[in-house]
This record gives C-alpha cells, structure tokens and sequence, in this order.
C-alpha cells in the first residue's frame, strides 16, 4: 500500500501523523502493550477485538498501524509521538503504562 493509500504518515523515526477525518487508527506497539485508537478528536484506549483483515477494517473505518512492520518504524518503540487531526500532538510513553503520564498532550497545535 503505497504512502498516498494511507490515513497516516510517518515523520521521522517516532512520529504518526493521522490525515484523514473517515478513518481511525489503531496503533498496535508489540503484542504486550495497550492499543491505542487515533480519531479526528484525540487518542483513547482501543479495548475491542482488533479486525481480522483489511477489509474488516474498512466496514468499521479502521486502519491498523503495526508501529513494527517494516514499512512504519521496524521495531517496537518506547516512545510514539502522534500528530492528531484535533490540532495536538500526544505523547505515548510506554514505560509509562498505567500512569497518567501514558498518554498526555505533548503539545497544544503543532500547526
């Protein structure tokens, strides 16, 4: 799936940018840390069954963003900044899993 296909970008070597309203994603860090649901207004804890497939994903306005598949970032990160389409840009820690400082705003519009 080319860059253009996507409903996110990726900047740098931690950086999600989500670009399109119709879609959410998931972000899904490595099989052992919470995954986390980007909308149009802001991030939250994505606690349902994942889809099977991409099709799957498109009748429930998903798109799944593997942060260790080849084509994102390679590996698992500690660290995600994610540039949301409500004008911020959030902050997940996973070193910081289960605290208030998991997932916070880094910062208030990156505009």
């Amino acid at each position: 799936m080319s860059e253009s296909e996507r409903a996110y970008i990726t900047s740098g070597r931690n950086t999600i940018i989500h670009k399109e309203k119709k879609l959410d994603l998931i972000v899904v860090n490595g099989e052992n840390h919470p995954k986390i649901k980007v909308t149009q207004n802001g991030l939250e804890p994505f606690k349902e069954k994942l889809p099977k497939n991409r099709r799957e994903a498109k009748e429930r306005y998903l798109e799944i963003v593997y942060v260790a598949t080849q084509d994102v970032f390679s590996e698992v990160k500690q660290l995600i900044f994610i540039q949301s389409l409500d004008g911020r840009e959030y902050k997940i820690d996973y070193s910081k899993i289960g605290t208030k400082l998991f997932v916070r705003i880094h910062q208030e519009s990156y505009m």
